[in-house]
């Protein structure tokens, strides 16, 4: 059928893959590290106290003390490419485009900061995709990341007349691909170091103790993939500890722990001098692998009487993160790309 002439142009009908991430300021310094942390830390299910007490904190101490030292960690690792988050999602992203056929665009946007997943589930859908699928990089399920990303898209999807096809990545904590390409990843930067650590630390982000008691799987999701990597890697590690700990902690609440910077400080009495740093709850390196693990746990692990120290990256947009997220994603597309567009 052809459209009549004065018919607004029809692009050809694809389908949509969006990678999402938390976000990340748009430059290292306190005006935007404020802006961002104003939207990070107003976001309910990030700070799950009641406004009416916790804005005048916000917006009375945090956003007055805490940017000007938050710009100071991004400024020590900050590239010529911007935020490390935001150049590696950017790259994965790149990575995998074209890889599900020339019909399937891949893009990526951010919770918080810039690219705004509103703006580009709609550019998307501008560029004809019907179909989207919207891939939190979340591997443990929580409500503080993996929801919010879809909360926001979902918003996004309520202000459309014409909502695409949605489907949403679930957690893939302990897929055997994830564990694979984390196996493949560790052993590979074990083998190029040049000491033999003693005891290897996988940090995960920290959350409230609450959440779990409330019902979030998040610290099962990470204790089952520390203890599905151990199993993977028993050979390499002939015995040595693979221990779990948290980091990030904020404010007076009670966390999950073990907390990372104490295990760190805590090994050297224990005999452990040697340690390897693990950061598999993160899909991509950042501020929180970066700066407190790889520039504070150190510090912290040296002044403690640690002899030898490494942070191992993380996927990132290496080979094995990349084939990993295409056997996921290909998997959640099954349907979409194998059928008659």
């Amino acid at each position: 059928m052809i459209p009549p002439a004065d018919h607004p142009p029809i692009p050809p009908r694809k389908i949509g893959v969006l990678l999402t991430n938390l976000g990340t300021p748009d430059a290292p310094d306190a005006r935007s590290v404020k802006r961002y942390l104003g939207e990070f830390l107003s976001d309910r299910r990030v700070v799950e106290i009641p406004a009416i007490a916790w804005q005048p904190i916000l917006r009375g101490i945090i956003l007055n003390t805490r940017p000007k030292k938050s710009a100071h960690a991004y400024g020590l690792v900050w590239s010529e490419e911007g935020s490390p988050l935001a150049a590696i999602t950017r790259r994965q992203s790149q990575a995998l485009q074209g890889a599900f056929g020339p019909d399937v665009m891949v893009d990526h946007a951010m919770r918080y900061g810039n690219p705004p997943i509103a703006d580009r589930l709609i550019a998307m859908k501008d560029a004809g995709c019907e179909r989207i699928l919207i891939a939190p990089l979340y591997p443990q399920y929580c409500a503080a990341t993996t929801a919010t990303a879809n909360d926001k898209a979902f918003a996004a999807l309520a202000g459309l007349r014409w909502q695409p096809a949605i489907r949403t990545l679930p957690p893939y904590h302990d897929d055997p691909a994830y564990i694979g390409a984390l196996k493949e990843q560790v052993e590979t930067q074990l083998a190029a170091l040049d000491f033999t650590p003693d005891a290897i630390v996988a940090s995960f982000h920290g959350m409230p103790k609450r959440t779990l008691e409330l019902g979030d799987p998040y610290h099962c999701h990470c204790q089952k993939t520390a203890r599905l990597l151990g199993e993977a890697l028993a050979p390499i590690l002939a015995g040595r500890d693979l221990l779990v700990a948290f980091q990030s902690r904020f404010g007076p609440a009670k966390w999950l722990g073990p907390a990372t910077d104490e295990t760190l400080e805590a090994l050297p009495a224990r005999g452990v001098r040697k340690v390897a740093v693990i950061a598999p709850g993160f899909s991509a390196d950042c501020l929180e692998t970066l700066e407190e693990l790889a520039i504070r746990g150190r510090d912290s692990f040296v002044a403690a009487g640690g002899t030898h120290f490494a942070y191992l990256p993380c996927l990132n947009d290496g080979a094995p993160g990349i084939a990993m997220l295409k056997t996921l994603l290909a998997r959640e597309l099954r349907g979409w790309v194998d059928q008659d567009m």
